[in-house]
């Protein structure tokens, strides 16, 4: 009986509680800065992390170079790979390199230290991802990443998440049951 009235006391004195507008005031500011954090943390997944030199990747393009030049990874492995010194060097070794960020190769060269690139386009560890097979279907590097033609440095691509990512399985499996089966199976990306 004692333990049934204890109850009841504190179900009516939480039930006064939530009815006093302190309380749904603080309970609103609760809930505005739990959603706040999680939006500004959203965000932060979305912006380009700092590179040690600001690659103009809409420069390379209109001259010329490749993605698989620069990324030869991804033709036999899971990741693409970042250029190396020497790679960047092999271009620019013969031509004259003025501008700030140019000389800031010529620094890492000097010293013989790699570059340290901060990869831009990742996947979180419960997701294997392999860009061999999907070079070997003839998808378009754009196809994923956007026009980094028209990118300074590399940036985020926000619709990448696993909804994109089967709306595209589907659609490359087209009428092919067997197909679909293989390109949607859980274990196609999650190992």
């Amino acid at each position: 009986m004692l333990e049934r009235f204890k109850i009841s006391n504190l179900l009516e004195k939480g039930g006064r509680l939530i009815r006093k507008p302190s309380f749904l005031v603080g309970m609103g500011v609760l809930f505005i800065l739990l959603f706040s954090a999680a939006g500004y943390g959203v965000w932060t997944t979305q912006q380009p992390p700092p590179q040690p030199i600001q690659f103009n990747h809409s420069i390379h393009v209109e001259l010329g170079a490749q993605c698989l030049y620069c990324h030869p990874g991804a033709w036999r492995q899971a990741s693409a790979g970042l250029p190396t010194t020497a790679k960047c060097w092999g271009c620019h070794q013969q031509m004259p390199n003025t501008k700030p960020e140019q000389q800031k190769l010529v620094v890492f060269v000097e010293r013989g230290d790699p570059i340290p690139w901060a990869p831009v386009f990742i996947q979180p560890d419960f997701v294997y991802f392999n860009h061999r097979p999907h070079i070997a279907g003839e998808v378009n590097c754009e196809t994923c990443h956007g026009e980094i033609s028209r990118m300074t440095v590399a940036q985020p691509n926000p619709r990448q998440n696993m909804g994109w990512c089967l709306e595209c399985h589907r659609a490359t499996a087209g009428d092919d049951p067997d197909k679909l089966a293989r390109l949607t199976d859980c274990v196609t990306c999650h190992r």
